[in-house]
């Protein structure tokens, strides 16, 4: 399945990244237990943190192509249990040899020979694309000129605009931040809500669970909105503030 490749691709790519941190050490051993941030720093390290378990936005293209979709609850299960393990230990592990002024992405730390391009989520969008053009027609199931020359368009197409959008805002960290707030709040929190609400109205108050669930996801639908407004705001002050960058340059992005 394409899932376990894009599985695989994202523990290489934590993997490589732990090991070159560990040899390089660029932090020296200096580390903070506890921090001070104004509400503009913490917010803008949580969209950050939001972010790294954005993943939401893949789910529906990872059960439609399991070959029994009814176990898609217990892969589900799986598959955030071992990301938020990885997550979590990488995390240690580079903030512990990397030190407080460890960059954003973290390979900017290490050695400028080491690189890793991330084409998972270009590869879910081409994919949305590609199977809302082709829907209802055989041309999904077939690799002649047209077919793979329409994936390949529209891959380039969608890499173009990324790169466009990437130069633009040329800080790894304020970029992240302004997709979160655009996109993974809803994605990750808003939308949640929002389906169950769908789904489960006319019976919020139905029995004690419902009530409970309901609570739950109103509030787990307030948080999207929280991380939406807050969100554009502090990226947006990062976006006009920081001067570490210059767009469309060859400058370091961390």
């Amino acid at each position: 399945m394409k899932t376990n490749t894009a599985f695989i691709s994202i523990m290489a790519a934590v993997l490589i990244t732990m090991i070159a941190i560990s040899i390089e050490r660029p932090g020296n051993g200096k580390i903070s237990v506890t921090a001070h941030p104004s509400l503009y720093e913490g917010f803008l390290a949580v969209t950050n943190i939001v972010f790294a378990y954005a993943g939401h936005v893949a789910f529906f293209g990872f059960i439609s192509e399991m070959e029994t979709p009814t176990q898609y609850p217990w892969t589900l299960y799986m598959l955030q249990g071992t990301d938020t393990c990885m997550y979590v230990i990488a995390a240690v592990v580079i903030y512990y040899y990397g030190g407080n002024t460890v960059s954003s992405p973290a390979l900017g730390s290490t050695s400028p020979l080491i690189v890793i391009a991330g084409v998972i989520n270009g590869h879910v969008a081409a994919k949305y694309i590609y199977v809302r053009l082709f829907r209802g027609t055989d041309r999904m199931h077939k690799r002649n000129l047209f077919s793979v020359g329409s994936w390949v368009l529209i891959t380039f197409c969608l890499w173009v605009i990324a790169w466009v959008i990437a130069e633009a805002i040329p800080v790894f960290n304020d970029l992240l931040s302004l997709i979160t707030a655009l996109f993974a709040s809803w994605f990750t929190y808003g939308m949640s809500g929002i389906f169950w609400l769908f789904l489960n109205w006319g019976r919020f108050t139905s029995s004690k669970r419902k009530i409970f669930l309901t609570a739950v996801n109103l509030l787990v639908f307030a948080i999207g909105a929280c991380l939406c407004g807050l969100g554009l705001w502090v990226s947006g002050k990062a976006i006009h503030d920081d001067s570490s960058g210059a767009s469309f340059s060859c400058a370091d992005n961390s």
